[in-house]
């Protein structure tokens, strides 16, 4: 096996193709630290991670200052050994976004160096558990558009072929109904209408809301409560049959653990780049599978296409783009579902020409 010998970090700024707003927040920027690590072999592998607009350039110098000389001669393919050493190296910071951020910049990468090395696309290297995943689509439902825009959007994703849509709530509660109705009236009963509330409900709110989503067929509630209120989510889920779904704003396995056992969630939602990587999520899946829990990951639809294919209790793919601006090549789609890519690594094309353009200024720099 080859030791590293080199790691370049950058990160570029994305910004939304369309207005992302939802119950507590406006989404107009993506930080997306890129790091890229190289062996002595010459082989190298491309991993990032993200925010929503804050804290990038603390996740780029922990990066630069603290993590990734701590892996320079290290054996690449160590990956667990090394995910647990950055961990302890930070424990005073952990568990926490920042930390799990920059790891998780690190982990992709060295899971793409492995996966390239072995000529191994990475739902066959961590799995090879399915061949493509339903997706649906939250890129048209958004919690500022009008109820007419709603319908249109799963409508078109509908014909397209997606089998579900996520519609935002946390506006006045008959407000909030009228607008679902219309587009299940729209779209008929088989296609999956999703709610998220991105944590904006007290526990009574959300079990009174609950009660009124659960009368119009949707598929889950997610995210109802603050992420750190387990109990809440506990009670609530003895309340409704709503799912209950989360783990976007969950930063640790430990989290997901409480939460499973508790019996406080239906669905999870493990995210690569906010958990830690491929390594803490393959767990959270397994851990999941084995409370015969599904799996359906937030954001990040190019990296979570191909971990949905390697677990057996993967359910869904999130549709919504981010990358177009610095790869060569999107996500395929056939027929309304989500296919991994077969090419060695993460299958991700990246452009690097357009991550150099693109580049924060001062971002750049390598570690040797």
């Amino acid at each position: 096996m080859a030791k590293i010998v080199r790691a370049e970090i950058v990160m570029v700024d994305l910004k939304p193709k369309v207005k992302r707003v939802d119950a507590i927040q406006s989404f107009v920027s993506q930080e997306t630290p890129i790091v890229r690590i190289t062996d002595a072999d010459g082989v190298t592998g491309t991993g990032y991670s993200y925010t929503i607009g804050t804290g990038g350039p603390s996740v780029m110098a922990l990066l630069e200052k603290t993590l990734l000389p701590a892996i320079i001669g290290r054996d690449a393919f160590d990956i667990e050994r090394i995910w647990r050493d950055l961990s302890f190296l930070t424990h005073a910071t952990t568990v926490g976004a920042i930390t799990s951020i920059a790891l998780a910049a690190i982990d992709t990468a060295l899971w793409d160096l492995k996966a390239v090395k072995l000529g191994l696309p990475l739902h066959k290297l961590a799995g090879g558990a399915k061949s493509d995943i339903p997706l649906y689509t939250t890129e048209g439902g958004w919690l500022h558009l009008e109820t007419a825009a709603l319908v249109e959007d799963a409508l078109r994703a509908q014909a397209e072929g997606f089998s579900g849509c996520k519609l935002k709530v946390g506006r006045p509660l008959f407000e909030d109904a009228a607008r679902i109705s219309a587009v299940r009236e729209a779209v008929g009963p088989a296609f999956e209408i999703f709610t998220d509330a991105n944590q904006a409900f007290t526990v009574d709110e959300a079990v009174r809301r609950a009660a009124v989503y659960q009368r119009l067929d949707i598929g889950w509630l997610e995210e109802p409560l603050p992420a750190d209120d387990i109990e809440g989510h506990a009670v609530l889920s003895r309340h409704t049959s709503v799912p209950v779904a989360v783990g976007e704003s969950l930063y640790s396995a430990s989290h997901f653990r409480e939460y499973l056992e508790r019996r406080a969630c239906s669905i999870v939602q493990v995210d690569a780049g906010r958990i830690g990587g491929i390594t803490p999520w393959l767990k959270v899946a397994h851990m999941a599978e084995c409370f015969n829990v599904a799996v359906a990951p937030h954001f990040l639809m190019e990296l979570h296409v191909s971990l949905c294919a390697a677990v057996p209790n993967a359910r869904w793919v999130e549709y919504i783009p981010q990358l177009e601006a610095i790869t060569l090549s999107g996500m395929t789609i056939r027929a309304g579902r989500a296919v991994p890519s077969d090419a060695p690594g993460l299958g991700i094309a990246w452009n690097f020409e357009a991550i150099d353009r693109m580049a924060v200024d001062g971002s750049k720099k390598t570690i040797a």
